[in-house]
């Protein structure tokens, strides 16, 4: 969602629950209501208060989320820089070409993977690298005993990245459930209207809690909507540790 998107959802939620709010008191007069505030308070704030809890839970478990991502992010591109360090103490011509294909993986990430997140398409060309860099350590006929330990470490910065890229990869694809998402603006609506109920003699008063209300609220439905998904959307995880391995990597083969 962009800004501006943002905006219209939280402006037409706060518009629509003080329209109904001066419908209800249309239909139901507000003296006629204050008999019932005692009860209509009382459950107000039951379900405000597991509203919040829930609202609350959400918002860590995306905000968490996203953190996993970005920490997930670091590490796949260092496993890369590691896989190119590590090939230059490869015989060639596994040398050459398992540090190219560093190259063009976090190349690809970069200007493919990225922005098919962003889409919600599941990359693929990076995945094919991945296997190719795999067939060029396994074909290494390591002749001393430095080339087997080396050999050893890239394939266990290999399996490393795979994993790494996988979680990525599912990560970009996945968000909060249908039902969860039920649960979040259903209860969002209840506790609105539950506000519009109430009776009060002051309409102003009334007005700025039902804003209040459903400024919070639809605030923080945003929130959860903009960071479920980690890799799309307002706040998202950026590619800046893969920019910093493409620097590392083209300062390295400047070096070679």
């Amino acid at each position: 969602m962009t800004i501006g998107q943002n905006i219209a959802v939280i402006a037409v939620t706060v518009f629509a629950s003080l329209l109904a709010m001066a419908a209800g008191n249309r239909i139901w007069p507000r003296d006629k209501r204050f008999g019932y505030n005692n009860l209509i308070g009382w459950q107000l704030t039951v379900l405000g208060t597991t509203y919040a809890v829930i609202l609350g839970f959400m918002l860590y478990a995306v905000w968490a989320g996203l953190d996993e991502a970005k920490l997930n992010v670091d590490s796949e591109a260092n496993a890369v820089i590691d896989i190119y360090r590590l090939a230059g103490e490869l015989p060639e011509p596994q040398r050459t070409h398992l540090q190219r294909l560093a190259r063009d993986y976090v190349d690809t990430v970069i200007d493919r993977d990225w922005p098919q997140m962003a889409r919600g398409e599941v990359p693929e060309q990076s995945t094919a690298i991945d296997q190719e860099m795999w067939k060029t350590v396994m074909s290494i006929g390591a002749a001393s005993p430095a080339e087997v330990n080396v050999q050893q470490h890239a394939v266990s910065e290999l399996e490393s990245l795979g994993r790494w890229r996988m979680t990525r990869i599912r990560q970009s694809t996945t968000g909060l459930p249908v039902m969860l998402w039920c649960v979040l603006l259903v209860g969002g609506a209840l506790t609105i209207i539950s506000s519009c109920t109430l009776g009060s003699e002051n309409v102003k008063l009334q007005s700025l809690e039902v804003f209040y209300f459903s400024l919070f609220i639809s605030l923080s439905l945003v929130t959860i909507a903009n960071i479920h998904r980690p890799f799309r959307g307002l706040i998202h995880v950026s590619d800046y540790a893969f920019h910093r391995a493409q620097q590392s990597v083209q300062s390295r083969s400047g070096t070679d």
